[in-house]
Order: structure tokens, then C-alpha cells, then sequence
């Protein structure tokens, strides 16, 4: 890692915040992710509680709750509090709760969802602030914690700080578009006919809407190209910036589902990948994702 890197990973390891007093935070890196303790998300949360959980969001980017036993209200009404629900497309195809997406794979599946870097839904004018995937069921390979289907996720803040300061200052001049038809495209080989998806145009470098920190908006699973660049050049610095994430291991944390697990990922400054190391075991759940506002540099 270069010197920025480095400068970047240790501020955040020694900007040590305040104590947590209604709600047990324990951290699962330095610089992303943390088990929340003490909370029980099948009832409602006092307000003490939520301004805790919501700071720990904001904190930590991705926190998770054990031993959670939630029905689908329980899980649609926890993440009201932080807005309304989003409607995932895909969703609204298949019909049922169309707020709830169901998310499973097994011996018979061909493609899982989010095997690969991506963020969610971004080709959206107001992509989702924030994901919540609730897996009453994992995959258990055996052994000690020997549960598989692990999701990894990637501080984008840190992406952007990790660059020099030259590209940082050229990326805040550009763009990217986002197309909802990618994710078909690279899963099934084809986008449905009739089917329309958004796309829009994004920001690269944008600021949290919360904490006013900038942070890397591009995505392997939604980013086609840089519209002020040629062709090439695009597809170059765009690769360049997909590697950054995905192969600095100091920005990530990993995840490891135990039954009854809930993930709440920050949306706007996270990436995230679930990996498909169970086949042929099966993984389900469902996953809610909450309204936000438009990325703005």
C-alpha cells in the first residue's frame, strides 16, 4: 500500500470515537464493519437505541445482528426508521411483497445475486441508502463456524482516500453511467424483452449525504463507462478503479452468516460481494432496501 493508503487507514484507526451506552458495538476491522449486541429487532427499538444504531451505521458502514428472529414486518418496520422502502425491480416482476426481496440459491441455481463487486442498484436516480439481508437459513459446511455463503464488503470513503492526489482531483471532474440492463447482461447473457431498467448518470467522486465525506461512486455491477473519455480510456480507468476495491484487503471486512443473521450495509459508501462457496447447500432470505436521495459531487 502507498504512503496515502497508509495515511488514510490510520486516521480513521485513531479517530476513536465516543463510548456506545444503550447498545454493545463491537468492531470487526478498524476501518469497516461491526456486530451490534443488546438490541432485539423483533420488537420496537427506544429512540436511544435507534440514534445509537444509526451512529454505529454511520460509523462502521456495515453492522450486523445476531440471533434475530424477524418476520417480515419486523423487518420492514426496523428499517422504516430510517425511511421509506425501496422497490427492487426485480421484484416488482415477480410480484407477492414486492418491498421484500426474496434472495436464495441452491443446487438448482445457475446465477446467485451479488456474486461479483457491486452496489446496489445504483442505476437508480436515488439509489438505496441502505440494504438490510435478514438469512434465517445458511448453508452449514460443518465444523467450527463452518457455515458458508460469507459477504464481503469495501469502504469506499477509504477507496477514495487510498488514491493519490492527482487522480483524486481529475476523477472529481467525471461522471459515470449507470445501467440497471448489466447486472441481466453479465448474469443470464440477455436483458428481458419489453423490460426497461434505468440508467443514469452519477458523479464518480460524491459525498455522503450524512457525514459530508467524499467517497468513490463507480461499480463493477452497474458502471458502463465514463461519458467525457474515450472509449478506451474509460474502460482503463475504470478497471484501475475496480481493482483498488477489490484488492486492498486493508478497506474490507468479511462477513461470516450464521442463522438468523441481519446485515445493514450504508448503501452510498460501501461494495459489497456474497460468495458462492456452498454449492450444492442452499441459502435464503429475504432483503429490504431503503430510499435515498441523488449522489451529488
Amino acid at each position: 500500500m502507498h504512503r496515502e493508503g497508509l495515511e488514510a487507514v490510520s486516521k480513521l484507526v485513531l479517530n476513536r470515537p465516543a463510548p456506545y451506552e444503550a447498545i454493545s458495538v463491537r468492531p470487526l476491522t478498524p476501518v469497516i464493519g461491526a456486530e451490534i449486541e443488546g438490541v432485539d429487532l423483533s420488537g420496537e427499538l427506544s429512540n436511544h437505541q435507534f440514534d445509537e444504531v444509526h451512529r454505529a451505521l454511520l460509523e462502521h458502514h456495515v453492522i450486523v445482528f445476531r440471533d434475530q428472529h424477524l418476520s417480515g414486518e419486523d423487518h420492514k418496520r426496523f428499517a422504516r426508521r430510517f425511511g421509506a422502502l425501496h422497490v427492487h425491480p426485480l421484484q416488482r416482476m415477480k410480484g407477492g411483497d414486492i418491498e421484500r426481496l426474496e434472495i436464495v440459491a441452491d443446487a438448482e441455481s445457475k446465477f446467485v445475486a451479488g456474486e461479483g463487486w457491486h452496489t446496489d442498484v445504483t442505476c437508480d436516480a436515488e439509489p438505496p441508502m441502505g440494504s438490510l439481508l435478514y438469512l434465517p437459513e445458511t448453508p452449514e459446511i460443518g465444523g467450527q463456524n463452518g457455515f458458508g455463503g460469507d459477504t464481503l464488503f469495501a469502504n469506499t470513503h477509504l477507496a477514495y482516500e487510498m488514491l493519490s492526489a492527482p487522480m483524486q482531483a481529475m476523477l472529481e471532474g467525471l461522471t459515470a453511467v449507470h445501467d440497471g440492463a448489466i447486472p441481466w447482461i453479465q448474469g443470464y447473457g440477455y436483458a428481458p424483452q419489453g423490460q426497461e431498467f434505468a440508467k443514469n448518470e452519477h458523479p464518480i467522486v460524491v459525498r455522503h449525504p450524512e457525514t459530508g465525506r467524499k467517497l468513490l461512486y463507480v461499480n463493477r455491477g452497474f458502471t458502463s463507462h465514463i461519458p467525457q473519455l474515450a472509449r478506451f480510456e474509460s474502460n482503463a480507468l475504470l478497471e484501475m478503479l475496480y481493482r483498488v476495491i477489490e484488492t486492498q484487503p486493508a478497506l474490507s471486512c468479511r462477513v461470516r452468516w450464521t442463522p438468523n443473521t441481519l446485515v445493514f450495509w450504508d448503501n452510498r459508501c460501501t461494495q459489497h460481494h456474497a460468495v458462492w462457496d456452498y454449492f450444492p447447500l442452499s441459502r435464503s432470505g429475504h432483503r429490504v432496501s431503503i430510499v435515498g436521495t441523488r449522489p451529488v459531487a
